[in-house]
């Protein structure tokens, strides 16, 4: 008689570096024999890996872990595992509030995940949350969860910043890295499996090396994998806007496989609000950093988030933000509105604003970020762009989709191909015929 093989349905909410965290724990449950199914009503374990930073992927996070207890009780046999943020942030208290989940994991313990579901002996024993010191390393198991031709690649956890408005810190731990060595490891094992993007995420990739004894800088990092692999894009997330080196830049500017895309998240202009967000540099500094990108790298796409509505932002501080945006013509702008977190440090600041307030000025700056994306996406009609092949896209089976050098996968916008024959993960030249805000339309170019 053959034993039945355990099915586990896994969901991830939030941001990449979560993704890295659930594509580890479905690495070591593969391992352990479970297989992966695409149906919940047919999976043994119901699983999601959750964001908790801001109340928005809060309420998702509980959305999705209702939808799954619906599912549990149509099927009485089933297992429910919450992992996560939501978990490290909310403690015992998620117990109280959802006693049908089976098992509750920190962003520390979700390591030892097969040993917990292991263990259906003692029901006391289904909390597992540890103050966060894990670092996976280039032999932790990973199963991808990515198309086979882009993967990301977490090289620290954790953060040490101190912005007022975040719990990344409370929640994920200190800023922890990994060694060169074995981030070249994990690269290489990437590099044999065919990828063509590989995208470096953590909390703050500048502080990189901070908190190791050789010291070493981003820089030095990527210098190794650009030597050690044979990748052809390799693109950074987020780089805090204090830290980015001048070797940094030298480096993008010199190195092709280096994609010019720099994602700093500024979050704010003005000099009083970024005093009150506890961020350690002023005004200008940001408008120096600007023009020191442009003048290294004059090639470079530059990303970043503006946060609206900090307690005790004025008219004046947005209209700040709005003649930065019109002054230095950024290509991908998010705004998003500042959500008031229990135990942020600026939780308890006067001034807060009102909601509606907070979304009209998000949306007056989306309205002129929008104007100057078309522009900048004008500027591209003729131009033939390197673009990486995402496969049909998801608005219509007529059309190919793919991304340019200066459109991170899952964030920005993307390339329509209207005419050509490639395949997915394929990279291929494109001349763009149409512009829209955020999408480019174009052709493949045969270079035969």
């Amino acid at each position: 008689m053959t034993q039945h093989t355990m099915t586990i349905f896994p969901i991830s909410l939030g941001c990449p570096k979560n993704r890295v965290d659930s594509e580890v724990m479905l690495g070591l449950l593969s391992e352990a024999g479970y297989t992966i199914c695409d149906a919940a009503e047919t999976a043994d374990i119901l699983l999601v890996n959750t964001c908790g930073f801001i109340q928005p992927a809060v309420e998702e996070a509980i959305d999705t872990i209702m939808q799954l207890i619906a599912v549990k009780e149509r099927h009485p046999g089933s297992r429910l595992v919450v992992c996560g943020c939501l978990v490290q942030r909310y403690g015992q208290a998620l117990c109280r509030e959802l006693p049908e989940v089976d098992l509750f994991i920190g962003t520390d313990t979700f390591r030892n995940i097969v040993t917990y579901l292991a263990d259906r002996t003692n029901r006391a024993a289904h909390f597992h949350v540890a103050p966060p010191s894990y670092v996976m390393d280039s032999q932790t198991p990973r199963l991808l969860s990515t198309p086979s031709h882009r993967a990301y690649l977490k090289i620290t956890e954790g953060c040490s910043n101190k912005c007022a408005y975040c719990m990344i810190p409370s929640i994920r731990g200190p800023l922890r890295s990994r060694a060169i060595a074995d981030i070249v490891q994990e690269v290489k094992e990437l590099d044999s499996q065919g990828i063509k993007e590989l995208t470096l995420v953590g909390q703050d990739l500048t502080a990189y090396g901070r908190d190791l004894r050789s010291g070493p800088a981003l820089h030095q990092l990527l210098e190794q994998l650009i030597e050690h692999s044979a990748i052809p894009w390799l693109r950074l997330l987020y780089l805090y806007p204090g830290r980015l080196s001048d070797e940094l830049l030298a480096l993008m500017a010199a190195e092709e496989r280096l994609l010019s895309y720099l994602d700093i998240p500024l979050q704010h202009v003005a000099e009083g609000v970024l005093k009150r967000m506890r961020r350690p540099f002023g005004k200008h500094h940001l408008h120096a950093l600007i023009e020191r990108i442009r003048a290294k790298v004059p090639t470079a796409a530059i990303r970043t988030t503006f946060m609206v509505g900090f307690p005790g932002e004025s008219d004046a501080d947005v209209e700040e933000i709005a003649d930065f945006l019109r002054t230095y013509q950024l290509h991908n702008v998010g705004v998003f509105t500042y959500s008031n977190e229990e135990g942020c440090a600026a939780e308890q600041l006067n001034d807060q604003i009102d909601e509606q307030v907070k979304q009209d000025r998000a949306d007056y700056l989306m309205g002129i970020q929008s104007q100057i994306a078309t522009e900048i996406n004008q500027g591209y009609v003729g131009q033939e762009l390197e673009v990486l092949v995402e496969g049909v896209s998801q608005e219509t089976e007529l059309l190919l989709e793919g991304r340019s050098r200066f459109q991170a996968a899952e964030i920005d916008g993307c390339v329509y191909i209207a005419d050509g024959h490639c395949n997915s993960g394929d990279l291929v030249t494109v001349k763009i015929s149409e512009a829209h805000p955020y999408d480019l339309v174009g052709h493949i170019v045969d270079k035969g």
